[in-house]
């Protein structure tokens, strides 16, 4: 495999009252991204974007302003997760030898709208759409599954202790929002962008002192219909994390998507990482969750901070779907 890695990032969050579009809401984003990286124009540029979330048809198109018309580029869009993108660039950077340097970036507005409820319309067309449940309800089914297995609601809120600086006590002292939730449990939703410019080989070496190599990556997805599945498990991420190789060696740090807290009990097994991993050194999604971009958000906090010295290698995770339906799993390393 050709040698690929991550050599910039960055990433912007908004509430409700940002009046930015999504080209305003991208341009710093982008700029930020390649000025780092000490580049103007790069060989390929894709996308991750949702105009569902969006509220508006062709949205990514209106956002390759971001990117500039001149000089002509190279470019593909999926109505996916930025971290999906990030795959596609990967991928591409693989089979196109003339290609060296990849953009992804990714951006949503869920603020738009009612993101819990809008995320209905994934749910199975005939059953359980119609009926409209909530993405809460949905996390809650597969929390309460949870711990009817045996997890306590304490791990749960230490998970939300560790991310938003609180006191267990004081967490589980708070009433229940849809029960077994309470509403820390349920991650802030967010609007945002995210850019991440990748390099192949020497380009990368090039480009900046301490490149973190993408070593490993996959993704794979389950039945979306939830009857089918055991929700206190996820096979999709333990394929996944198979496939990207995140058993070949120790993990110090790891960035999950975790839109609730529960799901990190879930994942961190999936994923088989040790007691000693740092989870979520940026402070994790619960603080922001912006679907689209947060994904790509996790690749580059994980390479952040493997750039950064807090470790040699990393695990970053992304999701979509009801109760992680679709899973995503990157592996990345230093000193390569």
């Amino acid at each position: 495999m050709r040698p690929v890695a991550v050599v910039s990032y960055a990433a912007v969050q908004a509430g409700p009252d940002d009046r930015r579009n999504e080209v305003e809401l991208l341009l710093p984003v982008i700029r930020s991204a390649l000025d780092a990286a000490d580049v103007s124009t790069v060989d390929f540029t894709v996308s991750g974007s949702s105009d569902y979330l969006q509220g508006q048809p062709f949205a990514f198109v209106q956002a390759l302003d971001a990117v500039g018309a001149w000089p002509p580029i190279r470019e593909t869009h999926v109505e996916m997760d930025g971290a999906f993108a990030l795959a596609e660039a990967w991928t591409v950077l693989q089979h196109e030898e003339e290609f060296d340097t990849a953009l992804v970036y990714a951006f949503g507005r869920p603020t738009r709208g009612d993101l819990h409820r809008l995320l209905a319309l994934q749910l199975d067309p005939y059953l359980v759409a119609p009926l409209f449940p909530d993405a809460v309800s949905i996390a809650g089914l597969q929390a309460r599954a949870l711990l009817d297995s045996g997890a306590s609601e304490r791990s749960v809120a230490e998970v939300v202790a560790r991310d938003l600086g609180r006191d267990v006590d004081a967490l589980l002292a708070e009433p229940y929002h849809a029960d077994p939730l309470r509403a820390h449990d349920i991650a802030l939703v967010t609007d945002g962008a995210a850019a991440v410019v990748l390099a192949a080989g020497d380009r990368a070496r090039q480009l900046t002192d301490r490149p973190v190599w993408i070593t490993g990556i996959d993704h794979r997805i389950e039945p979306p219909a939830l009857g089918v599945r055991d929700l206190t498990r996820s096979p999709s991420t333990e394929r996944a994390a198979a496939g990207a190789g995140v058993a070949a060696g120790p993990v110090d740090v790891a960035e999950l998507y975790t839109a609730f807290a529960h799901e990190e009990l879930i994942l961190r097994p999936a994923l088989g990482l040790a007691a000693d991993t740092v989870v979520n050194p940026s402070g994790g999604v619960l603080r922001g969750n912006c679907p689209m971009a947060t994904g790509l958000m996790r690749v580059g906090e994980a390479a952040r901070a493997l750039a950064g010295g807090r470790g040699a290698r990393g695990v970053a995770h992304a999701t979509s779907g009801p109760c992680l339906q679709q899973n995503l799993v990157c592996v990345l390393e230093v000193g390569r």
